[in-house]
């Protein structure tokens, strides 16, 4: 799935720990990634938890799209933070989940909570 997301491939997401209903990854913050008053973006971020919570839900084979997601900012992330973005998954039924998303910095300050509402569309994530 990384192979094709490009996004995620441009922020430089390694992902550290993957397994059902479960992704961590990490990615330093550059200065391409700050805003203007040199914090990271706040789509930056989501877009993170985002990819975590994809990476999360679609780790059973089958085909999961977010049909909601909020995210709440705790603190300003900054250029060279190594951001550690861990997605657990809560609840999965037949056709949707709900997966909890913290991003922590170097300092396991908390810097951004997401909670994220997947359906399950029942197709397989990648082609034959």
């Amino acid at each position: 799935m990384l192979a094709e997301d490009h996004f995620s491939r441009w922020i430089g997401i390694i992902i550290d720990e993957h397994r059902v209903g479960y992704c961590r990854l990490k990615f330093t913050v550059r200065q391409e990634m700050l805003n203007g008053f040199g914090i990271a973006h706040g789509g930056l971020l989501f877009s993170v938890a985002d990819s975590a919570f994809a990476f999360a839900c679609n780790s059973r084979g089958l085909l999961s799209v977010a049909l909601d997601a909020n995210i709440s900012y705790v603190k300003s992330a900054i250029e060279g933070d190594i951001l550690t973005v861990e997605a657990k998954e809560l609840h999965s039924g037949n056709k949707t989940g709900f997966y909890d998303v913290c991003i922590t910095n170097e300092h396991n300050e908390t810097i951004a909570l997401f909670r994220g509402t997947a359906y399950n569309t029942g197709k397989p994530v990648c082609k034959e």
